[in-house]
């Protein structure tokens, strides 16, 4: 998968991070969901659910979307995609850990490092962002 600028829903996203960026996150948080609303198949759904998990207040929605990314992003088969291992698994370890669920919380630790071997250098996700 090409993380193209020209895919709406990449779009979206890009334009949701400038929102981020310029202190807006009821914005940016807008166009995320909608970026989500608006994929059509797996790897954008993949990359809306992630980015919709960052605006979340609640740490059970924050979890739930991004298991919802994990999800989409273990059916691509992609190395762009496979970046996004380290950093999906570390953030749901810290939502196991503010729930106090310490063995999910280790096992999705042990998860994020298993992929940090041999990272990817394609896509947003590398070096965690």
């Amino acid at each position: 998968m090409e993380f193209s600028p020209n895919n709406g829903v990449v779009k979206l996203c890009i334009q949701g991070m400038s929102m981020e960026e310029k202190g807006k996150p009821k914005e940016a948080s807008r166009l995320f969901l909608q970026a989500w609303n608006e994929s059509t198949n797996d790897f954008e759904k993949f990359i809306a659910a992630y980015y919709v998990a960052r605006h979340q207040d609640n740490v059970l929605d924050k979890l739930k979307w991004l298991e919802t990314a994990l999800q989409f992003a273990l059916t691509i088969n992609d190395d762009s995609v496979r970046a996004a291992f380290p950093s999906l698994y570390s953030n749901i370890a810290e939502c196991y850990e503010e729930l106090n669920d310490l063995d999910n919380a280790k096992r999705n630790h042990e998860l994020a490092a298993s992929f940090t071997d041999d990272p990817s250098d394609t896509g947003p996700f590398y070096h965690g962002t």
